[in-house]
């Protein structure tokens, strides 16, 4: 039997411009949480991550790791 994996990669792209890879952790030991980290592709992705943190973290968060609430 193969072991699962506990880690998914997807491909995201941001304001149509800015390209990145997000690896998201199902199972790190000792963590509640779902764990993730994205990775930019080239170097204005990179500087658009640095500049614009908070607004990278909102998108990750309510598009690809939780589930939207519905009222």
């Amino acid at each position: 039997m193969a072991a699962t994996k506990a880690r998914i990669n997807k491909d995201l792209v941001i304001n149509k411009k800015y390209k990145f890879r997000l690896e998201i952790y199902l199972a790190l030991e000792g963590q509640e949480d779902v764990c993730w980290e994205i990775f930019p592709q080239d170097y204005s992705s990179c500087l658009y991550a640095f500049s614009n943190k908070n607004k990278i973290d909102g998108i990750v968060k309510n598009k690809y790791i939780y589930e939207p609430k519905v009222n």
